[in-house]
């Protein structure tokens, strides 16, 4: 879509996704209410009338009248919606056998655009994962029927759109569409607001400041044990809770500067959670409004094919942790930086590798051209001598031969 500021999931059975980086547990921030269980939220209608209009921007929010989080909230809360997923759980009885039940988990979403037929909303991949059905409740509290429009699971983003049809004339004259702006600027110690739907209860509002910037994540799908890391992610200590999955992290002007997605999931700790930036976000989500899917053309890549040295593969070889490299593609970057068959990679870019996944999600952050350090450990004797080297990533183009293309599915970027 032109002019894109203008114009729950997956993880069912606990609606948290759950990953490992050195110890540390990440929950996605979904909640879940299970019907076979009776732990419920009031169940909504579907309110539907034939009605056309076009809904405004947030027009306050490029003003300096905003000088208050209520303030930006009034302005803001118009254009963030709670969306319902409901979807079939799969489980083992008492007795050994196959039941199922229906689950209800809440996320959050922020209106984007609209088109002559169509709502466009941002969220989280996990939100509408898996679902039998979506729904949407305005800031008005009426709800409509939502479908997905397209998902990116490898950055945890998805677009669902609400047939304007569908929406009664006095809602579409009480929705906005948000205004969005570039994450790029940001500073360590900005405020920032964040708005979502917490515990299913509906909008509520938290307030911080940016902790940290360019965090990586990794979460793992506790279903099927896949495991995805994102980088560049913004971490704020304004409380991301359960149900604030795909809600928005505003900065001092009431604008968009990151789509929440996980927190830190411990007793022990608080006021740590994570945003996707909308300088990642936004070609995401403008291509899953304008075709339903998201490709990079200008992806990284490395040249390399090779596999996890694990915590067990390295005690019972003497190796470090790493990526082992099979083989390196000819005429890559990787090749031409002088990254060798039976290399370790230990570290891109200053941040350690333990695995193929964390790689393919650093490379996510890179364009094809970038100048990146890559540090590898190289057997010398019976040790291991570490070398850095600068990689010059080249572009995973169509005239790559097959085995490229294997491996830029399984190391490259989007």
């Amino acid at each position: 879509m032109s002019n894109f500021g203008k114009s729950i999931g997956k993880y069912v059975a606990t609606a948290t996704v759950f990953g490992l980086v050195s110890g540390t547990v990440f929950t996605g921030v979904c909640y879940t209410g299970n019907k076979y269980l009776n732990n419920t939220s009031t169940p909504v209608s579907t309110e539907s009338s034939s009605s056309s209009g076009n809904i405004t921007t947030n027009s306050k929010s490029n003003s300096s009248s905003i000088s208050s989080v209520s303030d930006i909230v009034d302005e803001v809360m118009p254009s963030i919606v709670a969306i319902t997923n409901t979807s079939t759980v799969n489980y083992q009885n008492f007795m050994g056998g196959r039941q199922q039940y229906e689950s209800e988990s809440c996320g959050t979403g922020v209106i984007l655009s609209q088109d002559s037929d169509y709502l466009y909303i941002a969220t989280n991949n996990h939100v509408v994962a898996d679902a039998n059905s979506l729904t949407v409740q305005f800031n008005d509290e009426t709800t409509v029927s939502a479908e997905t429009q397209g998902t990116y699971p490898s950055n945890d983003l998805a677009v669902v759109k609400v047939k304007t049809s569908d929406i009664d004339k006095d809602t579409l004259s009480a929705i906005k569409i948000a205004t969005i702006e570039d994450s790029d600027s940001l500073e360590v110690g900005d405020s920032c607001i964040a708005i979502g739907n917490a515990l299913g209860y509906g909008q509520s509002v938290t307030t911080g400041v940016i902790s940290a910037l360019n965090r990586s994540v990794t979460t793992e799908d506790e279903t099927t044990g896949e495991t995805i890391t994102n980088s560049n992610l913004i971490q704020t200590d304004a409380a991301i809770n359960p149900g604030n999955s795909g809600g928005a992290l505003l900065n001092s002007s009431g604008k968009v500067i990151g789509i929440n997605s996980v927190k830190y999931a411990s007793t022990e700790v608080e006021g740590i959670g994570y945003a996707i930036p909308l300088s990642v976000a936004k070609p995401i989500l403008e291509s899953l409004i304008k075709s339903g899917s998201y490709t990079n053309d200008n992806a990284a890549y490395l040249g390399i094919e090779g596999r996890d040295v694990s915590s067990d593969i390295a005690s019972v070889y003497n190796m470090p942790l790493g990526i082992y490299v099979n083989s390196v593609v000819s005429g890559s970057g990787a090749e031409k930086a002088g990254i060798l068959q039976g290399d370790i990679i230990t570290k891109f870019n200053g941040k350690d590798i333990s695995s193929t996944t964390e790689l393919q999600s650093y490379l996510a952050s890179c364009s094809a051209g970038d100048t990146v350090k890559v540090v590898i450990s190289r057997q010398n004797g019976n040790g291991y001598e570490e070398q850095e080297l600068e990689v010059t990533l080249t572009k995973a183009s169509a005239n790559n031969s097959s085995t490229q293309r294997s491996e830029q599915k399984r190391f490259g970027s989007k």
